[in-house]
């Protein structure tokens, strides 16, 4: 099984993370939450927000490619990059993956509280 590597992030994964053993055809989001990285995920995997934007640093390749839904929604993602994703819609492969959690995320009902 592939491993993922989740860099430090100040607020989510402080130290870092790796990952072992990532059940291939599991969302991205769906390991990290279920390995207690909280990463926002305001839509509940639905691929309806972005607040679970991540940038596939290794292995981008290996995933299928974005939907159209994703990549309409990515355009209004904080720091969009060519190796950006939604965690709920990144499908682990056969590949190992290095996982960058971006600094900000846009998530209009948490800033509202």
């Amino acid at each position: 099984m592939p491993k993922i590597t989740v860099l430090p992030h100040p607020d989510v994964c402080p130290e870092g993370a790796v990952i072992n053993d990532a059940p291939e055809g599991t969302s991205v989001c769906r390991i990290l939450l279920d390995n207690h990285i909280e990463i926002e995920h305001a839509c509940e995997l639905s691929c309806a927000c972005t607040t679970c934007h991540v940038v596939i640093k290794e292995g981008f390749d290996s995933m299928e490619e974005a939907s159209d839904d994703e990549e309409d929604l990515l355009d209004k993602a904080w720091g969009l990059t060519s190796l950006s994703r939604l965690s709920c819609q990144a499908i682990v492969a056969d590949k190992d993956l290095v996982v960058e959690i971006p600094k900000y995320t846009i998530n209009h009902a948490k800033e509202n509280h």
